[in-house]
């Protein structure tokens, strides 16, 4: 979490990561049949004699032993099918058989043959439900991730922050740019296309915690831990397209990059670029840092959400402080606005989400929801009615606004999620989170794809933030991380629905 003044990389990201276990690449292993009998004292190294491989002797035996296990279990699966087949084959023998005892009755007419098939029917169903889930589990991590590389591509990579990036954000107006916000004190605007650095804003004093962008107007809103939120002017001209990497050769090499130094990054930091260090108004009410800012519909208003428990209600013109919204018991994380109506809603870490009602000038209602059980990171809102909350709980949960007793689906995962997002035309949620994946689900809960990871593509710290952009008929999903670095990726949504 981003923390006042600036943050260490190393001990934010110690302290939320626990070691993962290296991936093997280039594995190659001779397939045993499990039935067949091996031979006495046969050792692991010879099984692999003659085989080229790098890997040390200890490490192919381990895999040995991994698979063999996986076989084993395989094998325990197939005969537990095998007898589940002949219960069934008995007690439709046994159905049968009472069938033609009855009265005389012909087994294949009457009430008695119905009442033992639809039996039948109903158990045979089960035994292959209950099959069909027990391997599921093990069929399901053998899938390739050759398909999810088809279904998401790394667009590029944005590099030059000196700390991690904490927010990312898309401009709504032309010409169409990234901006990201950092632990380094700055904020800066990318070219998406060629991963040039455009603008540099250094007005803060203390770690720059969201960035987001005017509707109709090149303005940018940055929250900071300075205790302050600033908006600022822009002006960029984006350089000629350059033709895109080639990204679609197959990834083989999974090893976990972990070891790297500590927000090692590719590449260099980008070259003197225009800065900005004064901003067109400053916001100053709060006693905490300000963790997220966003503009209300139209523009003419802002809201901060601040560690002092309060989120904040601006008019930009005058920066004058509107409103003060209080009742969260502990620190706010996040902040979001409506895009079509005058609403806000704000997480915290009491494991709340406040939904806040401005749309008629004289009530401000505000609605409290409590169903998750751990800091809520985040909480934003879709095109259409519904809220999106995610949660250090491992869970996001999408609500419906006209009914917010209880969410309609519960995502479950098996990290704490960050900021999310959703795609604004198909309602795609992205799910960041700390074990440096990103996962899409559709807004019923059914997990879409996972973005691939390797030493050559995806971060290597926490994913922080994602960001939709879906102009020009095409769409593009950004993510950025505690390594210092944001991805663009291309996300082939007919792709990605036909898997569904």
């Amino acid at each position: 979490m981003p923390v006042e003044g600036g943050s260490s990389s190393g001990s934010t990201s110690a302290a939320r990561h626990p070691k993962q276990k290296r991936k093997a690449h280039s594995l190659s292993i001779r397939r045993t049949n499990s039935t067949e009998e091996r031979t006495p004292g046969l050792q692991r190294g010879d099984m692999l004699e003659g085989q080229d491989s790098k890997l040390p002797l200890s490490l192919r035996n381990n895999l040995l032993d991994l698979f063999g296990q996986i076989e084993r279990e395989f094998e325990n699966l197939y005969i537990e099918n095998l007898e589940l087949r002949r219960e069934i084959d008995s007690l439709n023998e046994r159905l049968t058989g009472d069938g033609q005892t009855v009265e005389g009755g012909d087994p294949t007419k009457g009430a008695l043959k119905t009442k033992a098939s639809h039996s039948t029917s109903q158990l045979s169903q089960k035994l292959k439900t209950t099959y069909k889930a027990s391997t599921s589990k093990i069929v399901s991590s053998f899938k390739a991730t050759t398909g999810s590389r088809a279904l998401c591509q790394l667009l590029k990579e944005y590099v030059g922050h000196r700390d991690g990036i904490w927010d990312l954000s898309i401009t709504r107006t032309q010409p169409v740019v990234l901006g990201t916000a950092s632990a380094d004190h700055s904020a800066l605007l990318w070219s998406i296309e060629t991963g040039k650095c455009l603008l540099r804003y250094a007005g803060h004093a203390g770690s720059v915690n969201s960035i987001k962008f005017h509707p109709t107007e090149q303005m940018a809103l940055t929250a900071s831990g300075d205790q302050t939120a600033h908006i600022w002017r822009y002006m960029v001209q984006l350089p000629a397209p350059q033709p895109p990497p080639d990204v679609s050769a197959p990834c083989d090499d999974d090893q976990d990059s972990s070891d790297r130094e500590e927000g090692e990054v590719d590449g260099e930091g980008p070259c003197e670029v225009p800065t900005v260090r004064v901003a067109t108004a400053t916001l100053k009410s709060h006693q905490g840092v300000v963790i997220a800012a966003d503009w209300l519909v139209g523009g003419r208003q802002v809201v901060t959400a601040s560690w002092d428990r309060a989120a904040n209600l601006y008019e930009v013109e005058t920066s004058e402080l509107v409103h003060t919204l209080t009742g969260h018991d502990q620190e706010l994380t996040h902040c979001c606005t409506h895009p079509t109506q005058r609403l806000v809603v704000t997480s915290s870490r009491d494991t709340t989400f406040r939904l806040w009602d401005f749309r008629d000038p004289s009530i401000h209602s505000v609605n409290v929801f409590q169903g998750h059980t751990d800091t809520v990171t985040s909480a934003v809102f879709t095109v259409g009615d519904n809220v999106v909350s995610g949660s250090d709980d491992r869970t996001v949960k999408v609500w419906d606004l006209k009914n917010m007793r209880s969410p309609i689906a519960t995502i479950r995962t098996d990290s704490a999620v960050n900021r999310v997002s959703v795609s604004a035309n198909q309602k795609i949620i992205a799910l960041p989170h700390d074990n440096r994946q990103v996962r899409l689900f559709d807004m019923s809960g059914v997990r879409l794809a996972r973005l691939p990871r390797s030493n050559r593509m995806g971060h290597r710290r926490m994913v922080c933030c994602t960001a939709w952009n879906e102009e020009n008929q095409s769409c593009n999903l950004f993510t950025c991380g505690f390594d210092r670095q944001a991805i663009g990726w291309n996300i082939n949504i007919p792709a990605l629905l036909q898997e569904k």
